[in-house]
């Protein structure tokens, strides 16, 4: 086995990232199906070695960069895809996942009914979204058409993007013929999601200038969506506290 890295600069790729990995998927698939003749040193004889991608493993924003899925946004889950319950808060504007995985109990769990500790007044009777196969997901990016890469091409969208798909691209580990079998073909690099989240969190705890979450744009949604009266803002009149 082994593992093999791709380090950007200081620049990110983006999209274009296939560019680079087109030197790899190419060894790859002559790996797959004619294989290399490679010299034994234990046994002292040559032999045809194959080789297969297994998966790769990165951070969130690079997931959306291997993967053609865009975890930008209220469709960033490319699990859920475009059956998500995300939204948009009304005074933050960004998109927020808050109470979008009650739908993953069983059907009968309490928390399922409770108006109170979750969205306020909502219950969730909604099932767990399907989870597409590599195979169901590999006839779904077939019917995208190629996009120009390089820097000068602009931003390219596929028709519908953001409303019912978050594609920009048709990943160029589609090419590998095995890759639609794979049933896992990205991972999450848990030290970095693990690194973003404590940092969110301690900032806000420790009310960092500059850092925290906790801010009058979002004490306001917390009086629009939460039960917490004791995190929404006071007025006393003459200002707010």
């Amino acid at each position: 086995m082994f593992l093999s890295m791709v380090i950007p600069g200081p620049s990110s790729p983006g999209w274009n990232i296939d560019v680079c990995l087109r030197p790899l998927i190419d060894e790859l698939t002559q790996l797959w199906s004619s294989g290399a003749l490679t010299y034994d040193i234990s046994r002292k004889q040559n032999f045809v070695m194959r080789a297969a991608l297994m998966w790769t493993i990165n951070d969130f924003p690079a997931y959306g960069m291997v993967s053609g899925w865009s975890t930008h946004g209220k469709l960033a889950c490319p699990y859920c895809m475009e059956n998500n319950k995300a939204f948009t808060l009304t005074n933050g504007g960004k998109a927020s996942f808050f109470d979008c995985h009650r739908r993953f109990l069983p059907h009968n769990h309490r928390y399922r009914k409770n108006r109170k500790d979750f969205f306020v007044g909502r219950v969730e009777n909604d099932v767990a979204p399907p989870r597409l196969s590599g195979e169901e997901l590999f006839d779904v990016v077939s019917e995208y058409g190629e996009i120009v890469f390089g820097l000068q091409s602009g931003k390219q969208k596929f028709p519908g993007f953001g409303l019912t798909h978050n594609w920009v691209k048709r990943s160029i580990f589609w090419e590998l013929s095995y890759w639609k079998t794979n049933l896992l073909r990205h991972n999450l690099d848990v030290m970095h999601i693990e690194k973003n989240v404590f940092e969110n969190i301690f900032n806000t705890v420790m009310d960092v200038k500059g850092k925290t979450k906790n801010n009058i744009k979002a004490r306001l949604d917390v009086a629009l969506f939460c039960n917490r009266k004791n995190m929404e803002l006071v007025c006393d009149g003459s200002r707010v506290a």
